[in-house]
């Protein structure tokens, strides 16, 4: 239900567990002696008693085939060789060497004796900065020693990548990763200045409909958005703005509760607007129902993808949505700050009263150096870019992109399912265990619905995370905390393997128990 001091949106209490999560979330496995009986993934409620076959555990289940993998190879999940042997079926495994990782050596926070200094850190925050691709050094070299060879000319030159269109090495490859045809994304600025170009032109409140629907506790930019948005063109965030929240108790939004503010507030609405990964629960909203209840009530739909691109298959076009953006330096991987996207769905090529900004950018390439004043815009999302790309940002996305190259969203997805699921295997039956000393149970408020999360987890600790966080970074993990009491750990199916993810467990359970062994 909507849970904010501005527009309050109402949903009646339901009964019974939300079709995400639990109720609490807090579950464990029940083992058997015999891994490869049927009780390995039997989910037992803590809390309520519950009815545990909400989770999707059938048959086609990412936990289901996990299972069917330990019958086949008799060995226990809980085991070192369990996860090698899941490396070994992966036939993703190669691309794990076209990046760099850190060596434990090189982090300032881990403990010389608690860590192999040359080995591989346990990297699980590509939901916060991906890894860098080796590519990405050599290309970024290369347009370096263009401009100490060439200067300007570099940009006319007839070298593979002349920067006048250094952009188009990007845009087909980055259309494909979020569904989209390639005249329909644009590469540049970054993730909030994109957001603020396209509500100028797809938020265009009247006195009738002004409102804008987002879920509530978005990220922070998202948010600072709208409100400058609305109050920018008059209107009053109190009176303009519905958020939708978890309803009490829960740590997810309920999809019927998305879809029931759009019905109560549609007619009044100018735009809905979503992200498509919740970067702090890790839930994946069903962006094409909201976008089709979003249009049946005449609103716009648009979509921040910050936490989706590059995580979870996409097909923008398809779904019909009216626009996006993204940021690229979290599972795109193309470094700290990097270039951002933008959507427009083609259906709004032909639309002259969309009101925009403008730059020289946006006009027809073959008269844009005649320097007139009366150039035509180009049509669609193209006709929002504003000055030229910065080259350096753009070959660093690429050396990412032609990673993306050698294999398919859907397969990436398929790792992911698997990846996160062990994950979240783990957790329950090594962390959560009985033998673990927290005070009371931890837990992972991400959905347990496989089809309804990225690859994050976000774990919900009982006290404050800091010196469980700590201890992590001792041991050489790198993941992500979120004050007070949240890790969000994401293995990136792109370069994670399932040893890295075995490994977390075991550091998590060594960190935990430290913490326990320090305070008591």
């Amino acid at each position: 239900m909507h849970r904010s001091s501005r527009v309050s949106h109402k949903t009646k209490p339901a009964p019974g567990p939300s079709p995400l999560h639990d109720p609490c979330s807090e579950f464990r496995f029940a083992r058997s002696a015999n891994m490869a009986d049927g009780d390995t993934l039997k989910r037992a409620r803590i809390a309520d008693g519950g009815d545990a076959s909400a989770d999707t555990a059938g048959p086609e289940s990412p936990m289901a085939r996990l299972q069917h993998i330990a019958t086949e190879s008799k060995l226990d999940m809980d085991s070192a060789a369990f996860a090698k042997a899941l490396d070994t079926q992966d036939k993703l495994s190669a691309l794990r060497a076209e990046f760099n990782f850190p060596k434990n050596g090189q982090l300032l926070e881990a403990d010389a004796s608690l860590v192999e200094p040359e080995a591989d850190c346990v990297y699980l925050c590509g939901n916060s900065l991906g890894l860098e691709p080796k590519e990405t050094k050599t290309l970024v070299v290369e347009e370096l020693d263009k401009w100490a060879r060439r200067g300007v000319i570099g940009h006319f030159d007839d070298s593979p990548r002349p920067w006048v269109s250094i952009d188009e090495t990007v845009v087909a490859k980055s259309a494909k990763i979020v569904g989209a045809l390639p005249h329909e994304v644009a590469i540049m600025n970054t993730l909030t200045v994109n957001l603020h170009l396209l509500m100028i032109a797809f938020y265009r409140p009247t006195f009738k409909r002004h409102k804008i629907i987002m879920e509530a506790k978005a990220f922070p930019s998202d948010f600072y958005a709208v409100t400058s948005q609305i109050k920018q063109r008059g209107f009053n965030p109190d009176e303009s703005l519905v958020e939708v929240g978890p309803r009490e108790g829960e740590e997810t939004i309920r999809e019927e509760d998305i879809l029931a503010a759009i019905e109560e507030h549609g007619d009044t609405t100018a735009l809905v607007m979503f992200s498509g990964v919740q970067f702090y629960n890790g839930q994946f909203f069903d962006l094409p129902a909201i976008t089709a209840k979003g249009h049946a009530h005449g609103c716009m739909v648009g979509f921040d993808l910050a936490h989706a691109v590059g995580n979870v298959e996409l097909k923008l076009h398809e779904w019909d949505v009216d626009f996006a953006c993204w940021c690229t330096y979290k599972y795109l991987n193309s470094g700290p700050g990097g270039i951002a996207g933008a959507f427009v769905h083609d259906k709004h090529n032909e639309d002259t009263s969309l009101p925009r900004l403008t730059g020289w950018w946006g006009v027809d390439p073959a008269t844009r150096f005649e320097m007139g004043y009366d150039s035509p815009l180009l049509p669609g999302v193209k006709g929002f870019q504003l000055s030229n790309p910065p080259v350096l940002q753009t070959v660093s996305l690429l050396g990412s992109l032609n990673v993306f190259e050698k294999t398919s969203m859907q397969e990436l997805r398929a790792k992911s399912e698997l990846l996160t699921a062990y994950l979240e295997y783990l957790l329950n039956s090594v962390v959560f265990s009985h033998d673990t000393k927290l005070a009371r149970p931890l837990r992972i408020i991400t959905p347990t619905n496989h089809a309804r999360r990225g690859c994050q987890l976000s774990l919900l600790f009982p006290e404050n995370v800091k010196p469980i966080f700590d201890e992590l970074e001792k041991r050489g993990v790198v993941c992500d905390k979120r004050e007070p009491n949240v890790l969000r750990v994401a293995p990136a199916p792109m370069y994670n393997s399932f040893a890295d993810v075995y490994r977390f467990g075991q550091l998590l359970r060594d960190s935990v128990q430290a913490v326990h062994d320090a305070t008591s």
